[in-house]
């Protein structure tokens, strides 16, 4: 008999908290382009548009910051139970706006749970995986972000040929629909094993494992007993140092790995994929695309299919390779579109308009923009997209793990912000230059992956350890480095030993 409910199910349920932010972004993007939009809330352009979209971000930081405290007083599981419960509130809030200040502040309610969520679920799925498969579980959040892009896009893009205010009340309204099947799911779902044992819960330690790893519950199970062991071995010496978990944040030991956490999550926002996903119609107008709403949806039908190499084999190819490489191509697609742009644009004469360079009557080039789009966000989708998820919940050791990532995702909700609320004027007046701007930053990143970002994958989260403290060489990081054995020697040292007593 097949386990309906297990390390796979569990994760890709629970992913439907990062869906939720899928949801948001595909609506907006759609929503920016559509005349009963415009209409009601009396067009805004410019910074009064980067308000209402960022409004999101702004309190997406705040609710990662609150992370922290929720998710190791109240368990991983419980946090995003109430994440989900705002994100409620903030639909009913959005759907029934009577204007920008009322949207404001729905965005802002829905951004509390996104912060939850973007903190808690990649922390909850590292927490309840095995280290092979760890990258694949915690790669399903973007790829439920995927989905989320795309089936609300197609919510969104039916709902514009309806001609009344229910074109952008009924796609908000909507999106409450996953957040209740997650709230009321979550009910049924095991709490963190590495949550339990923070809280001396040893017994239900043991069953959740047992429960994760095997498939008829067997507590005796060597590898069952050996990671009981090493998470048990990990508190014991965590609480044996007698460290302050918000000293111990910026001590010298953890400073490093706690700095590279958010560094990593701010590069993934100044890539530029927020910037195209958010802001996709205005970037099409601009490169003369007529029907800007179809390609989008082409877009984000390939955006589901893309990562799925990703999903299958990041436990193979590293977490390393993928931010490297992923780096450079960003940057080329981002500097072939600015350079096309700045070759073949020109001043738009209609002030009303959110876009004041475009490309007319070069079909080609429009063509090759478009295409550039699709290829740029793809290569987000197949790296930096996902492993960022993985990469900041990975290095931090348990006693700090929830407030690190709270800071590492509150830094990617402020340039989130930052981003979402500048956008729309820099599009308006640096016009191409923009490209080349977030280009750089890829540069940059680069850069930083290469010197500081070592190589993850196959460790237990119990290793990290070791893997910062002890590393090897970083041009061996790229090639994957020696994969680590110790559970498995751990749980044959623990065989051994049952097979002397029976003997």
């Amino acid at each position: 008999m097949v386990q309906i409910l297990n390390i796979y199910t569990i994760s890709l349920f629970v992913a439907l908290g990062g869906a939720l932010f899928g949801l948001d972004v595909a609506s907006m993007s759609v929503i920016l382009g559509t005349r009963q939009y415009k209409n009601y809330f009396g067009n805004p352009l410019g910074t009064r548009q980067g308000t209402i979209t960022s409004a999101m971000a702004a309190g997406s930081f705040f609710g990662a910051l609150s992370s922290s405290f929720l998710g190791d007083q109240f368990s991983r599981k419980v946090a995003i139970q109430v994440g989900a419960l705002l994100w409620c509130i903030g639909s009913v809030v959005q759907s029934t706006s009577n204007g920008v200040p009322m949207l404001i502040a729905g965005r802002i309610i829905s951004g509390l749970c996104i912060g939850l969520t973007s903190s808690l679920v990649p922390i909850y799925q590292s927490e309840i995986a095995p280290r092979k498969i760890r990258g694949r579980l915690l790669s399903i959040q973007q790829y439920a972000l995927s989905w989320g892009f795309m089936l609300q896009y197609f919510v969104q893009y039916g709902c514009s040929f309806i001609n009344s205010q229910a074109a952008f009340r009924l796609p908000w309204a909507t999106q409450a629909i996953p957040a209740i099947i997650l709230f009321i799911g979550l009910f049924w779902f095991p709490r963190s094993p590495r949550w339990l044992a923070s809280k001396d819960r040893w017994d239900e330690v043991l069953h959740v494992i047992a429960f994760l790893r095997t498939a008829n519950s067997d507590i005796n199970n060597p590898i069952v007993l050996a990671e009981y062991k090493e998470i048990e071995d990990q508190i014991r010496l965590e609480r044996d140092q007698e460290s302050n978990s918000f000293h111990e944040l910026f001590s010298r030991k953890m400073r490093n790995r706690v700095f590279l956490s958010m560094a990593i999550q701010v590069w993934t926002q100044l890539c530029g994929a927020s910037m195209l996903a958010y802001y996709l119609v205005y970037i099409f107008q601009s490169a003369g695309i007529k029907n800007y709403l179809l390609a989008s949806a082409i877009l984000y039908s390939i955006f589901v299919i893309v990562p799925i190499p990703t999903i299958l084999w990041t436990d193979r190819w590293g977490r390393r390779p993928s931010l490297l490489i992923g780096s450079i191509f960003l940057a080329f697609w981002l500097f072939l579109i600015g350079g096309l742009l700045m070759r073949y644009g020109e001043p738009n004469s209609d002030p009303n308009q959110p876009i004041t360079w475009v490309i007319v009557d070069h079909l080609a080039v429009s063509r090759t923009i478009l295409a550039c789009s699709y290829l740029f966000l793809s290569t987000f989708a197949l790296s930096w997209g996902p492993v960022s998820l993985m990469y900041s919940p990975e290095i931090i050791p348990l006693r700090i793990r929830a407030k690190s990532v709270s800071l590492a995702t509150a830094s990617n909700w402020a340039v989130n912000f930052a981003q979402g609320f500048a956008v729309p004027p820099l599009l308006r007046s640096t016009t191409w230059r923009l490209y080349f701007i977030f280009g750089s930053f890829n540069i940059a990143a680069f850069i930083h992956v290469l010197v500081a970002a070592p190589e993850t994958k196959q460790r237990t989260l119990e290793e990290m350890d070791e893997v910062f403290e002890h590393r090897e060489p970083l041009w061996k990081s790229f090639t994957g480095g020696r994969v680590s054995s110790r559970l498995e020697e751990l749980a044959m040292d623990i065989e051994m030993c049952e097979l002397r007593r029976q003997g």
